[in-house]
């Protein structure tokens, strides 16, 4: 598969609120492409996950 087809699985997984899955699909499309837009989208989704997950980061 090619960064681009990563790229758009992982927001699909997004889309389907599989956070883990789409991570993953993202650092698949990074790997192949470091200047994908996956790059962007990995860290708003880690943004995102770090905001509502607080208390799991910070005890």
């Amino acid at each position: 598969m090619t960064a681009a087809e990563w790229y758009e699985k992982g927001n699909e997984y997004r889309k389907q609120s599989n956070w883990q899955e789409a991570i993953n699909c993202y650092l698949e499309a990074i790997a192949l492409d470091p200047d994908s837009p996956a790059v962007e989208a990995k860290q708003m989704l880690e943004d995102i996950l770090n905001f509502y997950n607080k208390d799991a980061y910070n005890p």
